[in-house]
């Protein structure tokens, strides 16, 4: 199965940063809380203006980004776990 994100939608795929402990004890719900930063696997036709005029999308498939917490819905196709949010929910793109 395929996903194509609609009008100003983007699915990503969540990337999980390596914790480092160093000697400092992490809560156990440290690993079960959503990741913020994600790759961008498929990006949508972007949305359409008030005059009816289509607005390009600022991000691109293969971007590294960094989004609200909260913002994206989860999606899970087979056993694979991806997110799907507005390109407002998206907070910048990493380099």
């Amino acid at each position: 199965m395929r996903i194509h994100p609609l009008s100003d939608r983007v699915l990503l795929e969540p990337v999980k940063e390596e914790k480092k402990k160093g000697g400092i004890i992490l809560p156990e719900t440290i690993e079960k809380e959503r990741p913020e930063q994600a790759k961008v696997v498929a990006v949508g036709p972007g949305r359409t203006d008030d005059n009816g005029k289509r607005v390009p999308m600022n991000v691109k498939k293969g971007d590294k980004v960094l989004f609200t917490k909260y913002g994206p819905n989860e999606v899970k196709v087979g056993d694979k776990e991806y997110l799907i949010a507005r390109e407002e929910d998206i907070l910048a793109v990493l380099e």
